[in-house]
C-alpha cells in the first residue's frame, strides 16, 4: 500500500480521536475489520493500530478489544511529576510530612553550625561517604536487625540514585532483569535510560510467583531481580521467610544479582529479615531516608559485597562526585540523637492512622495494601476503564496514578494508586470521599 494512503488513515483516525468524533473509551473495529473496511491487508491494519498506540492514542487490551484513550490524562499519568497545579489535592505523590518536621530541621542546622567540622563539610567528600558516617548508617542498619560491615555500606544521593548507581555499575545495556508485573515505576525509567530488558515476574493474590521466576530463567538469560520483598510499591506486599529463602535459592541456582529495594520497609513492623541478611555475596540493598525522614534532603545508601563497592564507587563520582556533606552530616547527627528512630515510629502510626480513614472512606471497594502503608492499590472491574476515572478524579481536581506507569507489560491493568501521605488527614478525607464518588458514578 502506498505510505501515503497509510498515513491518511492514521492521520484520519488521530484527528477523530483529538476532535472527540471518537470519544475516549471508544471500542475500535478488529484489526480484521479495520482491513475489510479499509481495503489493506491484515499486517498494514495491524501497523495502522501500532502507530496509533505508540502515538499514545489507543490501547489494545487482550480479549477486550482496542480502545481510544482517554488523551486529557498525562501519559506519564502524573506518577512521575511532582508539581500539581494550585488547590490539588495529590494522591499520586507520596511525600510524607509531620508536624514539627520543619522545626527539628532549624535545631538540626543550628547544632551542625555549632561544630567543630563544619569546614570539612565544605569540601569534596569520599566518593562513598566519609568512613565514620558509613559507620554510622551501619550502626542504623544493625538496630533494625540487619548487620553489615561499614566498608559494604556507600552513601548516596537517595535510594533512587543509590539504584541507578546499582544499575550502572553492575549491569550492561541489553542485560535482562526480572521484575515482579506491577513494579516500582522509578526503577523503569532507570531500566529504560540504560537500556535493560525487563521482563515480568508473574503475580498471584499474594505476591511475586517465583514459578514464574523459574519459568522465565529457563526460557531467558536473566542477569538479575529486582524486588521488594517488604512492603512492595505499589501492591504493599510483605513475603513470608519461605517466599524470601526460596527467592535466594533460586538465585544462586541460576547465579543471579538480587537487588532489593527497601525504601518503604520502616514502616513494616518486625518483618522477616532482609534478602541481604540470607544472601550477602549476591545481594545489593538500596534505601534512604526520603520516606522516613523527608524527601528533600536526598540521603540514601548502598550495601553491597565488598567485590563490588569500587565499580559503585566510580558511578557515584560520575554522577555526584560525592553525597553533599551538609545533609550526610544532618542525617547521621539525626540517627545518632534518636530523632530518625522517632520520625520512623511517628510515620508508622501516621501510616496506619490513614489505611484506617482510607478503609472507612472506600468502603465497599476491594483494596490490597498493608496495614501500615503509605499507599494502596484499588483494581477496578472489568467494565470500568482506569483512564476515564483518573481524568474524571483530575475534573475533581484530585490526582491519582492508574496502573500504567507500574506495568512492565501491556496493557496495564484497570486500577488506580492511591498515595496517601502527602496531604493533611482532613484534606485526605475530603479526597478519598471524591473518589469513591467518583468510581460510584461508574456503576461500581
Amino acid at each position: 500500500m502506498p505510505r501515503a494512503r497509510y498515513k491518511s488513515i492514521v492521520d484520519t483516525l488521530a484527528g477523530d480521536i483529538a476532535s472527540g468524533a471518537l470519544p475516549p473509551g471508544t471500542r475500535l473495529p478488529t484489526h480484521r475489520q479495520l482491513a475489510e473496511q479499509q481495503g489493506l491487508a491484515l499486517v498494514t491494519a495491524s501497523r495502522v493500530y501500532a502507530e496509533l498506540e505508540a502515538m499514545g492514542l489507543i490501547s489494545g487490551e487482550t480479549g477486550r478489544g482496542t480502545f481510544v484513550r482517554e488523551i486529557a490524562l498525562p501519559l506519564s499519568h502524573g506518577v512521575d511529576q511532582q508539581a500539581t497545579a494550585a488547590g490539588m489535592l495529590d494522591l499520586n505523590f507520596n511525600y510524607p510530612s509531620l508536624p514539627g518536621q520543619a522545626e527539628s530541621l532549624r535545631t538540626g542546622l543550628r547544632q551542625l553550625a555549632l561544630s567543630g567540622d563544619l569546614e570539612a563539610l565544605l569540601r569534596y567528600q569520599p566518593h562513598a561517604g566519609r568512613s565514620h558516617e558509613r559507620a554510622c548508617i551501619a550502626r542504623h542498619l544493625a538496630d533494625r536487625g540487619l548487620a553489615v560491615e561499614a566498608e559494604e555500606l556507600l552513601i548516596v544521593s537517595g535510594a533512587q540514585h543509590g539504584l541507578t548507581a546499582t544499575v550502572m555499575g553492575l549491569l550492561k545495556p541489553g542485560d535482562v532483569v526480572a521484575v515482579d508485573a506491577l513494579t516500582y515505576s522509578g526503577f523503569k525509567v532507570i531500566a529504560d535510560a540504560h537500556r535493560l530488558e525487563l521482563v515480568a515476574i508473574p503475580l498471584t493474590e499474594t505476591g511475586p510467583d517465583l514459578d514464574g521466576l523459574e519459568k522465565l530463567c529457563r526460557k531467558r538469560r536473566v542477569k538479575a531481580v529486582y524486588a521488594m520483598p517488604t512492603l512492595h510499591n505499589p501492591m504493599g506486599w510483605v513475603m513470608d521467610l519461605a517466599w524470601r529463602e526460596r527467592l535466594v535459592d533460586i538465585a544462586r541456582k541460576q547465579g543471579l544479582l538480587l537487588i532489593e529495594d527497601a525504601a518503604y520497609a520502616f514502616l513494616a513492623h518486625e518483618p522477616p529479615v532482609p534478602l541481604r541478611a540470607l544472601a550477602p555475596e549476591l545481594t545489593v540493598y538500596v534505601s534512604g531516608f526520603s520516606k522516613n525522614v523527608a524527601t528533600g534532603l536526598r540521603v540514601g545508601y548502598v550495601v553491597a559485597p565488598l567485590q563490588w563497592v569500587p565499580a559503585l564507587e566510580r558511578v557515584i563520582r560520575a554522577t555526584t562526585w560525592n553525597t553533599p556533606g551538609v545533609m550526610t552530616a544532618l542525617m547521621c547527627g539525626w540517627i545518632e540523637d534518636g530523632t530518625v528512630a522517632r520520625l520512623e515510629d511517628e510515620k508508622r502510626q501516621d501510616a496506619m492512622a490513614r489505611q484506617r480513614l482510607a478503609r472507612k472512606a472506600l468502603a465497599g471497594l476491594k483494596i490490597v495494601s498493608h496495614p501500615a502503608s503509605y499507599f494502596l492499590w484499588l483494581p477496578l472491574p472489568e467494565e470500568v476503564r482506569a483512564d476515564q476515572v483518573a481524568v474524571a478524579l483530575l475534573a475533581q481536581n484530585i490526582a491519582v496514578s492508574t496502573a500504567e506507569p507500574f506495568a512492565i507489560s501491556s496493557p496495564a491493568p484497570h486500577a488506580i494508586r492511591l498515595a496517601l501521605g502527602s496531604l493533611q488527614q482532613v484534606a485526605l478525607k475530603e479526597a478519598l470521599h471524591k473518589v469513591r464518588q467518583v468510581i460510584g458514578n461508574f456503576g461500581y
